[in-house]
């Protein structure tokens, strides 16, 4: 990854999302939760969201409720809106998805309705719904991942983390004083 001196870093929450032009590098960190990027070539225009659910259930949003970017059914909602504000078509971008990892996998389960499945099957169904070409992912598994999305170019890299068991018997470990 070349790193451009002119650049400005974000790096978002969870829950948070981002617009941006090609002067920025977005960045985050994800566990079970799930980033989604988009990006318009034409533009250089690209966003990013991280989400910890897929929705917030309750059934829609009352009159003046805003959107929480917590969710990602409102979080895309959020970049969309964005997007069509700046004269972009959701359509003409292209999106990449990210996360989704099991976080514990120490507990054994082969849980297929973990909340980071959940999550990344719900990233993919939101961009076909609208219309958005899906053209890279890297989803599931066991860990973390760290994410850079380089808006100039459209990349993105993710660095899967896989976590380090500790053993339960720490009789080995010498006391530090």
């Amino acid at each position: 990854m070349m790193e451009r001196r002119d650049q400005v870093d974000v790096f978002l929450q969870p829950g948070d999302t981002f617009v941006a032009d090609a002067q920025y590098r977005l960045r985050t960190l994800l566990g079970s939760c799930v980033a989604m990027t988009l990006w318009h070539r034409g533009a250089a225009i690209g966003g990013m969201t991280h989400f910890l659910l897929p929705e917030r259930g309750g059934g829609p949003l009352g009159p003046g409720q805003p959107r929480d970017g917590r969710y990602g059914d409102e979080a895309l909602a959020l970049v969309l809106d964005e997007f069509r504000a700046l004269g972009l078509a959701p359509t003409q971008c292209e999106a990449k998805v990210f996360g989704g990892g099991d976080m514990f996998p120490e507990q054994g389960r082969e849980d297929l309705d973990s909340v980071g499945r959940r999550n990344g099957e719900a990233a993919r169904l939101l961009l076909q719904r609208q219309g958005i070409a899906l053209v890279s992912h890297s989803l599931f598994g066991i860990g973390h991942r760290q994410i850079v999305f380089d808006v100039a170019t459209g990349d993105v890299w993710s660095h899967q983390v896989t976590p380090v068991l500790v053993a339960d018997d720490a009789s080995h470990l010498a006391r530090v004083a």
